[in-house]
């Protein structure tokens, strides 16, 4: 893809432009859902963020003004919380609008989601965090039965039914693809299924 001034983080995959869609699912204009974008962060809480688009008129956060055309219309959002730094991206549409848009209702629905009494060995956006900015520092390495959320001692069957649904899900052409996530699992089901 050649380089249309977006910001895209080089861990989340690009959709090609052939495979964008459009989508009449959103009512909502530009300039509506910046607006609501901008009051989704501070809902959030977010110390600080910051918008990306590709080549057109934003405002100093980044977020477009209401009229802009970018040639890429993808879009990234990227913020940071008590210290942690997150981020997210949709160019899955044709039109900037939409992708701003699913943005949007992400982080609303995720933030919701968050608010609820409901205990989660993560935070709801640990999907967005970004990676520490130091190349030394050591990741523990989840369990292969946590990878796969089944129980240590979890029936070769059950294992393998897991690991089917996840891989489908995180596929470069799943759901939610995420080859870093698809090859996790991978290796705790090999782990899993050959002890």
């Amino acid at each position: 893809m050649t380089d249309t001034g977006i910001d895209w983080p080089p861990e989340l995959p690009r959709t090609p432009e052939g495979k964008r869609s459009s989508t009449s699912a959103y009512q909502a204009n530009l300039g509506q859902t910046t607006k609501q974008l901008a009051r989704e962060m501070d809902r959030l809480g977010a110390d600080k963020f910051r918008a990306s688009i590709g080549n057109g008129h934003t405002k100093s956060n980044g977020l477009p003004l209401h009229n802009a055309r970018p040639d890429d219309p993808g879009f990234v959002l990227r913020w940071t919380k008590d210290g942690d730094q997150f981020v997210v991206g949709c160019d899955d549409y044709t039109h900037l609008r939409d992708n701003v848009r699913e943005v949007f209702m992400w982080m609303k629905e995720t933030r919701k989601a968050g608010d609820r009494k409901v205990k989660t060995g993560q935070s709801q956006f640990a999907a967005a965090a970004l990676p520490a900015a130091d190349d030394d520092a050591v990741v523990a390495e989840e369990p292969p039965h946590e990878v796969l959320g089944v129980a240590p001692d979890a029936d070769p069957e059950i294992v393998s039914t897991v690991a089917r649904k996840l891989k489908a899900r995180h596929h470069p052409e799943g759901a939610e693809p995420d080859s870093t996530r698809f090859k996790r699992v991978c290796k705790a089901e090999e782990a899993l299924v050959d002890e």
